[in-house]
């Protein structure tokens, strides 16, 4: 067996179990708190689910595209006493996407109030005096969900009942797809208004209202895109840990968290290499951190029986591919665009309700190349196509093995309504379905998201970012508070800065200068 221990000053020492973007924003908090840090992942690059794939010159994002919220990614590297923008180049996008029906409607998203005023007026003009109620209804939301709770610890009982009553106030308890219901009529524009929880693993059937929130935070900040992809973020982040003296490793797995006497001591790779550190951060998925890395530990809350009862998020199956000299083809296709099934509220059904795979879809298209020359070879294109499809948990799972050609061809066949001809075209593609997910990052029935964010299952409910199982284990990604999405789980790093006190020989030192 190879053992190996850091040679720096042992109680200053931090291990982070996972290179996601959660990860490294906890590498960057604790580094900046004068801890050794070690990152260790599996992967050959960082970032996660938000890292990148280069095939034949087109570089693929394998998850997130979309940034909003920037002050959270400013607020992390002021910490470390950088400037994001000189490490980041982050553009705005205008418009954000465009959304499209089966009867060739379309709906235009921006940030100006009244071009978003005139886009529902053109649609169904009699819902314009909804739109606005809904506007405010998402302003307040975001008060009450997203500054007073988002980077705060919610792992004691007290911060989440004291919430309770202006959430009743707000109708917390009704659906975001119940609130467009209640404040404008036409389907279109309540799909439009309901569809982000999607993003996030969440059914908009089902996920509180507080989820309008996005509305606001749209509005107000904006939707970006960084050049190079949410990998040039993870790129710069590994950067900002190298600097501060941290360490990530590649290649390597995570097989236990190693606990004695109720506290954390260490991790034991699948080499049976040892790492030794008081302080354990992961940024694996919570079922996985509790079914897998604690599994020879007795736990109190976060049972195997209690992870089987949560509801999961939906599975994706994502086909990225590149195109041959369509730089200038499709001129009204832009950077993000979202096409709709006939059905709606069915569709969802299927997805999260009754884990079957549907004939019809609803698909994102992302093509990077407009925005960001890098993703592609001059003159050429870069897409991925996401379809949200049932987990792998459901009675019956779907075999992706023999599925996934018939599907493939189905996302073809539906693409082709707003890429035509673009079949003809591909250089180059790769595909993920949902057994992709749960094998390369080791989710939990093959979960785009981690747990499903129903009101039940979020803020005290959902597993703490300081665990119960042992001291000294935290938790940050999408499976913890607040939750999935890129702006929450680079939060869910600013809760554990709140919770993990400066390192042991940095207080000291701190001490001392006082």
């Amino acid at each position: 067996m190879q053992t190996h221990h850091h040679d720096q000053s042992k109680e200053n020492a931090a291990i982070v179990i996972g290179a996601g973007l959660g990860g490294l924003a906890a590498a960057m908090r604790l580094g900046a708190k004068g801890y050794a840090v070690t990152v260790l992942d599996r992967l050959d690059r960082p970032g996660g689910r938000g890292s990148s794939v280069t095939q034949d010159g087109h570089r693929f994002d394998l998850g997130p595209t979309i940034i909003t919220v920037p002050q959270v990614y400013e607020d992390l590297w002021r910490a470390c006493g950088r400037d994001f923008h000189h490490d980041v180049d982050l553009r705005p996008m205008d418009p954000f996407y465009e959304v499209r029906w089966q009867d060739g409607s379309r709906f235009t998203a921006r940030q100006d109030t009244d071009a978003m005023l005139a886009e529902v007026a053109r649609l169904s003009p009699g819902d314009v005096k909804g739109y606005r109620r809904f506007l405010r209804d998402s302003e307040t939301c975001y008060k009450v969900g997203f500054e007073g709770m988002v980077a705060k610890p919610m792992h004691k009982l007290w911060e989440t009942i004291k919430v309770l009553p202006t959430f009743a106030m707000l109708r917390a308890d009704r659906s975001i797809l119940g609130l467009a219901k209640a404040r404008v009529k036409d389907a279109r524009l309540r799909m439009a208004l309901s569809f982000h929880p999607l993003f996030i693993g969440g059914d908009p059937m089902h996920v509180t209202a507080m989820y309008s929130l996005v509305a606001y935070l749209e509005k107000e900040f904006g939707v970006h895109y960084a050049m190079g992809g949410v990998q040039a973020i993870a790129d710069a982040m590994v950067k900002v840990i190298a600097a501060q003296g941290g360490r990530v490793r590649h290649g390597v797995e995570v097989d236990e968290i190693l606990v004695s006497d109720g506290a954390a001591w260490g991790v034991r790779l699948v080499d049976e290499e040892v790492i030794y550190a008081p302080l354990v951060i992961s940024n694996a998925d919570a079922g996985h951190t509790y079914q897998r890395l604690l599994r020879n530990l007795p736990r109190k809350r976060w049972t195997d029986r209690k992870l089987a009862s949560r509801r999961w998020s939906m599975g994706l199956f994502v086909w990225y591919f590149g195109t041959k000299g369509t730089a200038d083809m499709w001129p009204d296709v832009g950077h993000h665009t979202i096409t709709n099934a006939p059905r709606y509220e069915g569709l969802l059904r299927d997805i999260f309700i009754k884990g079957k795979l549907s004939d019809d879809m609803s698909l994102y298209i992302h093509r990077p190349s407009r925005t960001d020359p890098s993703a592609a070879p001059a003159g050429d294109d870069t897409f991925y196509v996401l379809s949200p499809v049932p987990h792998l948990g459901f009675a019956n799972p779907v075999d992706w093995d023999s599925a996934c050609a018939a599907y493939k061809a189905k996302v073809q066949a539906e693409v082709a309504k707003t890429i035509p001809g673009f079949a003809a075209r591909i250089t180059t593609e790769m595909v993920l379905t949902p057994a992709d997910f749960r094998d390369r990052y080791l989710s939990p029935n093959g979960s785009g998201f981690s747990i499903e964010p129903r009101i039940l299952q979020s803020a005290w409910f959902r597993p703490h970012n300081v665990s119960e199982e042992a001291k000294g284990l935290y938790l940050v990604g999408a499976g913890t508070h607040p939750g999935a999405g890129v702006p929450g789980v680079i939060s869910s790093a600013e809760v554990l800065g709140k919770l993990v006190p400066d390192a042991p020989m940095a207080a000291k030192m701190k001490v001392a200068a006082e």
